[in-house]
C-alpha cells in the first residue's frame, strides 16, 4: 500500500534530519525557525506545525514578540504584521481543534 501522506511524511523526515544535524539547542532552533517563517511570509499552517515544538522548548509569547521586533528592520513592517495575523489564525485553529477533542471526549 503506498504512503497515504507522502507530503507530510517528507516534511517530517526533513524536520528529523534538521534536528539530527543541528548543533543549536532546541529552544534556539525554534527561535530561528520562527524568524524564518516570518521572513518567508509563512501561512498559518506552518506556524501551527512548529507551535508544539516551540512551546515544548520553552518559547514564550514574549519571545515571539521579541522575534517580530528583531526581524522587523530586516523584513519590513508588512511581513511582521502579516506574521502576527497568521500566528493568531494558527492559534485559533489550535484552539478549535482542542475544543473539538474536548467535546469528543465528553461525548464518550
Amino acid at each position: 500500500m503506498p504512503d497515504e501522506t507522502p507530503v507530510l511524511d517528507t516534511l517530517a523526515d526533513l524536520t528529523a534530519a534538521s534536528l539530527a544535524h543541528n548543533s543549536l539547542p532546541l529552544r534556539e532552533l525554534m527561535l530561528v525557525r520562527l524568524a524564518a517563517l516570518i521572513a518567508v511570509d509563512a501561512p498559518p499552517a506552518s506556524y501551527l506545525a512548529n507551535a508544539g515544538a516551540a512551546m515544548d522548548s520553552g518559547v514564550t509569547a514574549e519571545d515571539v514578540q521579541g522575534i517580530m521586533i528583531g526581524v522587523a528592520p530586516v523584513v519590513g513592517t508588512p511581513r511582521v504584521v502579516l506574521a502576527g495575523g497568521n500566528i493568531l489564525r494558527a492559534l485559533g485553529f489550535a484552539i478549535d481543534v482542542a475544543d473539538a477533542e474536548t467535546a469528543a471526549g465528553a461525548g464518550q
